[in-house]
């Protein structure tokens, strides 16, 4: 049987088996595609805003400038920021579920997505940045837009959305750090300042300005499908369900199977740096690899009866934040928000129940909800 699949159009060879993911997610001879391969692949790129932003950033940069973001930008994911967070994430749930609870009193129908899974992760990332609760809610549209550039094959109408968000997003951040300098607060934006303003070169501005652009949208666009993908799951399996609601804590491994089970992002690209062998198939230096991440998370070779949603499932192993030195930063504490409201909405809401057919959003890369009703009672 093939684990390895070359698309002749797309010019990429799909990887569907965990092992072979795994191996070239850790593997330095496979790279992210950065803006050298961009300005090679997308010649006009000097004209988009976005893919200046994308393809420079820490997610698309490798080896030593990689490594140098990544450390830098660590520092506002420390053990200290995640715990003091988790009674933010807990306060901000409780106010959302209430909104929610009013919206769905008389019996009608509520879209999660816009009340819940949206606003939850945003907030979050907010306070993790320093950006005021009253420009939270700017960037849901923002933040989908600028995330068009995740597709695999983006059309001129993504293209345009993208550079108007990214451009809107650095003109609100270049003044947030503007701010900043007179005003320094506990939050990633004066942590990266006070980096930028040693004058030791570690950091530029535009690398400043772009890495919280960077940091809020990845923050909050995978985390939010996570929250309604999670809240789908449990209600299609109400025996899971109940599981949980009578074991709280089941919690962390029910938002574990919902990451392996019905992955928020489905696949992500390297670049093979030399010829290299997977699965059997040599790929050929400069070769694009996409590691199908859905599909690896249900690999029978990997997790037994892969297709079944079982919160008691033990060991499971996924790669849903990808692995090896791009591992997503972000994975604890969206690992973190997930628990917090599947424990709490489920907990509130013992009648939560569908209220129609959702709606998925239009993507290849993303899983997620573009509307999600339920009712309460």
């Amino acid at each position: 049987m093939r684990s390895v699949y070359y698309n002749d159009s797309l010019d990429t060879y799909f990887l569907t088996r965990f092992a072979d993911c795994q191996a070239v997610l850790v593997d330095p001879d496979f790279l992210v595609p950065d803006l050298d391969w961009c300005a090679r692949e997308v010649p006009a790129w000097r004209e988009h805003p976005a893919a200046g932003l994308f393809y420079s950033s820490m997610l698309r940069r490798n080896g030593s400038e990689h490594e140098r973001l990544r450390r830098l930008v660590g520092r506002g994911f420390s053990a200290r920021r995640a715990a003091a967070l988790r009674t933010s994430v807990e306060g901000v749930t409780d106010t959302l579920l209430d909104r929610f609870a009013d919206a769905t009193a008389d019996g009608g129908a509520a879209d999660f997505q816009e009340l819940v899974g949206y606003p939850l992760p945003v907030a979050v990332m907010g306070e993790l940045i320093g950006v005021s609760p009253e420009d939270h809610e700017r960037f849901h549209g923002l933040g989908r837009d600028a995330s068009r550039l995740l597709e695999p094959v983006r059309t001129p109408e993504d293209w345009g959305r993208a550079d108007e968000a990214v451009a809107a997003l650095r003109e609100y951040f270049t003044a947030l750090v503007d701010r900043r300098r007179s005003r320094p607060a506990d939050d990633l934006t004066s942590t990266l300042l006070a980096v930028r303003d040693a004058g030791d070169g570690r950091l530029t501005e535009r690398e400043l300005v772009d890495t919280l652009v960077l940091v809020l949208v990845a923050g909050f666009e995978t985390t939010a499908s996570l929250l309604g993908l999670a809240v789908f799951a449990l209600l299609s399996h109400p025996g899971q369900l109940a599981l949980v609601q009578e074991r709280p804590e089941l919690v962390p491994a029910a938002v574990e199977e919902v990451l392996r089970w019905d992955t928020p992002v489905q696949m992500t690209e390297r670049i093979a740096a030399r010829d290299v062998k997977v699965g059997g198939v040599t790929i050929p230096e400069g070769g694009n690899v996409t590691t199908v991440l859905a599909a690896a998370n249900r690999d029978p070779d990997q997790h037994t009866d892969p297709d079944t949603f079982s919160v008691l499932r033990r060991d499971s192993k996924v790669l849903s934040f990808s692995a090896g030195p791009h591992y997503c930063l972000g994975a604890a504490l969206a690992r973190m928000e997930g628990a917090v409201l599947v424990g709490r909405i489920f907990s509130r809401f013992r009648k939560l129940a569908p209220a129609g057919p959702p709606v998925r959003r239009a993507s290849i890369s993303l899983r997620s909800f573009d509307y999600l009703p339920l009712v309460t009672t």
